[in-house]
């Protein structure tokens, strides 16, 4: 098992950044995808953003493409979302979520029934 548990969420101005962190724990060797997924109420789960296990492929949607970037850091078993000019629009629950599976298409990083493991979430809150 996977346990993955976020922090780093709160309240940001727009056009403000904010950097959120996901910290993985458990069978982390078997990890190869983690993913950044978000959901704000009333509105369906969003897929945000997703890297490979090296850290060679990411992937991002067009609505955050440019503003926000993931990365990791294999030591610690942390991925980062680091976003940038955040707008109304951002504001959400940020999930982390991870599976042992390699993907290549940008279809299945972004499909949240690819990902094994998620964490709790953290809060992001944008004023405008």
């Amino acid at each position: 098992q996977v346990q993955l548990v976020e922090s780093g969420g709160g309240l940001v101005q727009a056009g403000g950044s904010l950097r959120i962190s996901c910290v993985a724990s458990g069978r982390t060797f078997s990890i190869y995808t983690m993913g950044w997924f978000r959901q704000a109420p009333g509105k369906e789960r969003e897929f945000v953003a997703a890297i490979s296990r090296s850290g060679d492929r990411t992937y991002y949607p067009d609505s955050v493409k440019g503003r926000f970037t993931i990365s990791k850091d294999v030591a610690k078993n942390t991925v980062y979302l680091q976003m940038n000019n955040l707008k109304a629009e951002d504001a959400a629950v940020y999930y982390c979520a991870a599976t042992p599976r390699a993907y290549y298409s940008g279809t299945d990083y972004a499909k949240g029934s690819k990902y094994d493991y998620w964490g709790q979430g953290t809060q992001v809150t944008v004023s405008s």
